[in-house]
């Protein structure tokens, strides 16, 4: 930032000043001073030119009212910003409220308490309470509308200071004898704040304690916000009222008064210093940033300071001096901090972009980018030790392409680090550690500038270092009295300009201090005349090595070998200096909203060569002008007299002027001209080369020459006037031309989005390509769909509209597309995307196409892998791979029939496997039919199914004993349900049928249930064989052999191990095994006639079935 005093303001009758203070919101300034002196003032810019805005405009006094009330000096002002009130104390304690009322100040409020003075007054952030501290240890809390809320004393304590907290709950009170205690806002004693910048005892006050409220956010996170200073020059900055690693700054200098501007970011301190050869004091104001760095040093005339205070705008400040208020500009310096990359290390991020912002290349590095760079091959980055070099590379075209391509061949060894205090020699003396550089300096650097050949650092010893580019070698050392805060390098690297912290310009002729020292001896700066004081901005011009502006205060000087021209009036920024223009930026209008820029911020200034030459032209003459402009050479002289020549159809002079500035485009433009014998057409070309478009459309058609005026339109690509002229046209419209009209509007319609207007272009420029586009965006897919069946087959676009469909899951008519194209596979392959498994292989057979296997086993492996089992069954069922399907559903029954599940649901899930074994062979039948159809007869179409079945399944065995595991099961389950309804002796023949499935039901509880159900039917010597064959199962523990055993003989001991007669002749009868089983009963059947179920091939018997509606073992409806 750079600060420069800019106005002063005489209080009547030399009344010395003891306190001043700015309203941020209104603008006002309230001042008060001896004799009772309080007086408002309000400062007021008036300009209509957008060049005189912010800080350039005029001000004048719009208000200046004395206000009368007070008999003695007015010692303490504050402002209540949020009700518009004035609150002022003098010498004698009396306190008044002033309110402001059709533009004039009354009081509204008297206070006096006649036992003290008012030492401090504070509004909170809110402007709903005010606390009053008085000399003798009173506090009074008071509201906005005059009411006390509450009031203490303070015995033995003499207060000077008082601050809220941002969050109104904290109150800090400043000592007499410079301690800072801290209350609650209810006046109860919390605890003494430490102070940690003073380092030794001795009697110090405090000066001031300002805490930030942050109504206009902070600089960074967890700022300091609360500073206290002392008289002593000490002061701290504080995150929070005990923090216990506060900022401490020593100013060197007794202060007066403290003051944060209004976002915090810098604060101001003002006081004085004695200088150190003369006993003789000066004002002076520092500022600081928050985190203690030091800006700037403001030195102020006169013999005492009294008050600072900040405009609300961060812009203006205002210094009581005696019976004067001066105001100084700040020029602030508008950069964002750099970038931090999140991570374990802290690394800072080079972003390279392009003039629109879009980013081209990155860099992380390690040392922090406090100044930065750039020429057209290399950015510099320097912290306070080291500067950093990348010589970057961009893409020809700005494309992802182009860009990608550079990203992937980024070469190494293209980013190098030097020291400041290493003096390279250009042979490779780029740290390789990168570690070192961060090893101090006593010589920080404080500025870097470079062109493509010339690298200039800047020291705060003032001393200057110039190295050579892109090898980097110390080519001379400079010195200087003050430290530089801003270098710049002229376009020819000959001349350097010096800004130094005290805002003198200085300039250094590089090519004379190398001539005269050479190698890296220490050099003297060049002892050049010019000098300029107040400089806080400027810029070389691009073009002319001796061409520079230069911004001192609120005017802009052009210097042309070191000749100024008449200043202009502007605060702008300088951003280039170009073609005799000099473009500025008011980046104080732009920052007070940067979310909306106005492009009126940004100006354009000719330079006074040009402003001559234009205005030679236009009231001289050409002859004249150009006589002018041959003594003051500058290829946009040449191109100003040569567009002048072009209006007048001067050939001759616009071809040379052309020539001047090497203007090809020009020199063609003028010799197709000569070619012409029209003056109208002639003044036609010449209208277009001059963008009067409209103009050169009149004149075209006035010659009957609508084509002229037609290619002209195409050129500019307006095609909404090709249109008009097309159809406006006396002779025939050219079909083709007009279509690409059409189609060209429509581009114009669907880039912007607008889709319902493009499609009525299109459709009448019959561009289906673009039609099925925009039928897509408006999610319009019956004109989709009617698209697509007026192309005819194996059309290109079909191809793309089976996509879109594809795209939004509308399988059947992306198959349809994809067909009438010819491209089955797409067809395939979206019909599996989308999981119509059955249209996949439907169409694969259609089409004789065996890859479907395969994408089936590919997905059904990612189904598994995910352990989604039944979603894989599904799957297979869906594409009709029974089989398959089955193998995972008796994969599913057998690991629930592990972890003991329900019976019945495993039951069900046999089951289930069953009925997709069944659904397989059918599958075999019937395609066995279908290719035995009219060649064979049924019998042997029937026999061949029969072995295609036996040849797949010979492995597995799975589709001869589809359905074991559900039998098991059924008469697992029958088994219990007879035993509980009592039929002991069905119960216990169920249970003996069981005896088949021991490879499905474990043995143990096979035999455990025979053995129940034997002895409630009494039947012991089947109950005894069951009790034999659970004593010697494998696998059981010694305790559980030994429980079976216990249980065996605590029965049998009662009863003998026998069968009743009949149960035994029945149980021997060879011819059981033979006969069917009745799934109802669990009986043999031996009767003839019995039924029998048409899908799983089970029996029952005729009056058994008869019971039910459905299959008892498959569930099949009868």
């Amino acid at each position: 930032m750079f600060i420069y005093l800019s106005k002063k303001i005489a209080i009547p009758n030399n009344i010395h000043l003891k306190c001043v203070s700015w309203n941020k919101d209104q603008g006002c300034i309230a001042c008060g001073g001896d004799d009772g002196l309080l007086k408002v003032l309000k400062l007021e810019t008036q300009s209509d030119d957008v060049r005189f805005k912010g800080l350039a405009a005029p001000s004048n006094l719009s208000m200046n009212q004395t206000l009368e009330g007070h008999r003695g000096a007015v010692q303490v002002v504050t402002w209540n910003e949020q009700y518009e009130k004035l609150t002022t104390s003098d010498q004698n304690g009396l306190i008044i409220v002033w309110m402001l009322y059709k533009g004039a100040w009354y009081e509204e409020m008297i206070n006096n308490r006649n036992k003290s003075v008012v030492r401090s007054m504070s509004w909170n952030a809110d402007g709903q309470k005010i606390c009053i501290v008085y000399e003798d240890g009173a506090v009074i809390v008071g509201s906005v509308d005059g009411n006390r809320i509450w009031g203490k004393e303070l015995k033995g304590s003499q207060l000077a200071h008082v601050a809220w907290s941002p969050d109104s709950k904290i109150l800090l009170f400043g000592m007499a004898s410079g301690e800072v205690h801290i209350y609650d806002n209810q006046g109860n004693f919390i605890m003494k704040m430490a102070i940690g910048c003073l380092v030794a005892a001795g009697s110090v006050s405090i000066a001031g304690i300002q805490w930030y409220a942050g109504t206009r956010g902070y600089v960074r996170p967890d700022c300091p916000c609360l500073a206290i200073c002392f008289n002593n020059g000490r002061c701290q900055i504080m995150r929070y009222e005990n923090d216990d690693n506060p900022v401490c700054i020593d100013t060197l200098m007794n202060v007066v008064s403290i003051q944060w501007n209004h976002c915090g970011s810098v604060l101001a301190v003002a006081g004085f210093l004695r200088a150190s050869t003369k006993d003789k004091e000066f004002n002076v104001v520092q500022f600081y940033t928050p985190f203690g760095e030091h800006l700037r040093t403001l030195k102020v005339p006169g013999k005492q300071m009294s008050g600072v205070a900040w405009e609300g705008g961060g812009l203006r400040i205002a210094l009581a001096v005696d019976s004067y208020i001066y105001f100084a500009n700040i020029r602030p310096d508008y950069k964002e901090d750099a970038g931090l990359e999140t991570g374990s290390s802290a690394r800072y991020v080079l972003i390279l972009c392009n003039s629109i912002g879009t980013p081209l290349d990155s860099k992380y590095i390690d040392i922090e980018p406090l100044f930065v760079t750039m020429t057209k091959t290399h950015v510099i980055a320097a912290s306070k030790e080291a500067f950093y070099l990348w010589q970057y590379r961009v893409a020809k075209k700005l494309t992802a392409m182009g860009i990608n391509q550079v990203a992937r061949t980024k070469k190494g060894g293209k980013e190098n680090v030097y020291h400041i205090d290493i003096h390279p020699s250009g042979t490779g003396d780029a740290i390789s550690d990168f570690s070192k550089a961060f090893t101090s300096t006593q010589d920080p650097i404080c500025c870097i500038t470079a062109t493509d050949k010339t690298l200039i650092v800047g020291r705060e010893s003032g001393s200057i270092h110039r190295y050579s580019l892109p090898t980097v070698a110390l080519l001379q050392k400079y010195t200087s009295s003050n430290r530089a805060y801003y270098l710049s390098l002229n376009c020819n690297s000959s001349r350097l300009a010096i800004i130094d912290i005290a805002g003198v310009m200085t300039l250094l002729d590089l090519d004379v201090s190398a001539a005269s020292d050479s190698g890296t001896n220490r050099g003297s700066a060049d002892s050049s005349k010019f000098e300029r004081k107040d400089v806080w901005d400027m810029k070389w011009a691009n073009d002319n090595p001796d061409l520079f502006a230069m911004m001192e205060k609120t005017r802009m000087y052009v210097f042309r070998n070191l000749d100024p021209e008449e200043p202009i009036q502007t605060s702008g920024y300088i951003c280039n200096f170009e073609d005799l223009e000099i473009k500025s930026v008011l980046l104080d209008e732009i920052m007070k909203s940067p979310e909306k820029p106005n492009k009126d911020n940004l100006i354009n200034f000719e330079i006074r060569s040009l402003r001559d030459s234009r205005a030679l032209i236009e009231n001289v003459g050409i002859e004249d002008a150009s006589q002018f402009i041959e003594d003051n050479p500058h290829p946009r002289l040449w191109r100003l007299l040569a567009e002048a020549a072009l209006q007048k159809l001067d050939l001759k002079t616009a071809e040379q002027a052309f020539v001047h500035c090497r203007d090809n485009q020009g020199i063609e433009f003028v010799k197709r001209l000569g070619n012409l014998h029209s003056e109208p057409m002639k003044k036609a070309e010449v209208a277009a080369y001059f963008g009067r478009f409209e103009e050169a459309d009149s004149m075209y058609l006035e010659m009957d020459r609508s084509d002229l005026a037609i290619n002209l339109r195409i050129k500019l690509g307006d095609w909404f006037k090709v249109m008009q002229l097309l159809k406006s046209g006396s002779g025939a419209c050219d079909d083709a031309l007009l279509q690409q009209a059409y189609n060209a509007i429509g581009d114009y319609f669907a880039d912007r989005q607008k889709w319902v207007n493009a499609v009525q272009y299109y459709q009448q420029g019959l561009n289906q390509e673009r039609l099925a586009e925009c039928y897509y965006m408006l999610e319009d897919y019956p004109g989709l769909e009617r698209l697509a069946t007026e192309l005819p087959e194996n059309h290109r676009l079909l191809s793309d509209i089976g996509e879109m469909y594809a795209t939004v899951g509308m399988c059947e008519l992306a198959v349809n597309a994809y067909l009438t194209c010819n491209q089955t596979r797409a067809a395939i392959d979206t019909c599996v995307h989308l999981n119509q498994w059955n249209k996949a292989v439907e169409l694969a057979r259609t089409h004789n196409m065996k890859e479907i296997k395969s994408l089936l086993s590919k997905y059904a492996s990612h189904l598994l892998e995910k352990n989604k089992i039944l979603e894989a069954v599904e799957l297979y069922r869906k594409a009709h791979h029974f089989l398959d399907a089955a193998k995972l559903m008796f994969k599913i029954a057998e690991d629930e029939a592990k972890r003991k599940s329900n019976p019945l649901r495993v039951k069900k899930l046999y089951v289930l496997a069953a009925q997709l074994v069944e659904n397989y062979q059918e599958q075999v039948k019937t395609s066995q039919q279908s290719k035995t159809k009219g060649s064979k007869s049924e019998v042997s179409s029937a026999l061949a199914g029969l072995l295609e079945v036996d040849a797949c399944s010979s492995e597995t065995g799975i589709v001869d004993s589809a359905w074991r595991g559900a039998e098991a099961y059924h008469f697992f389950l029958l088994a219990q349900r007879q035993l509980y309804a009592g039929l002991m002796e069905n119960a216990m023949r169920t249970a003996l049928h069981l005896r088949e499935y021991e490879d499905i039901i474990p043995a143990v509880e096979i035999y455990s249930l025979l053995a129940v159900c034997a002895a409630s039917s009494r039947a012991f010597g089947t109950c005894s064989r069951a009790f034999i064959k659970l004593e010697s199962l494998e696998g059981q523990s010694p305790e559980q052999q030994q429980l079976y055993k216990d249980l065996a003989l605590e029965i049998f001991t009662k009863h003998a191990p026998k069968d009743s007669r009949m149960v035994e002749a029945d149980l021997s009868d060879s011819s059981e095994d033979r006969l069917p089983t009745c799934i109802v009963t669990g009986l043999p059947i031996q009767e003839y006639q019995f039924w029998m179920c048409g899908v799983c091939k089970h029996c029952a018997l005729e009056q058994e079935i008869s019971k039910y509606n459905t299959c008892p073992l498959c569930h099949t409806v009868l």
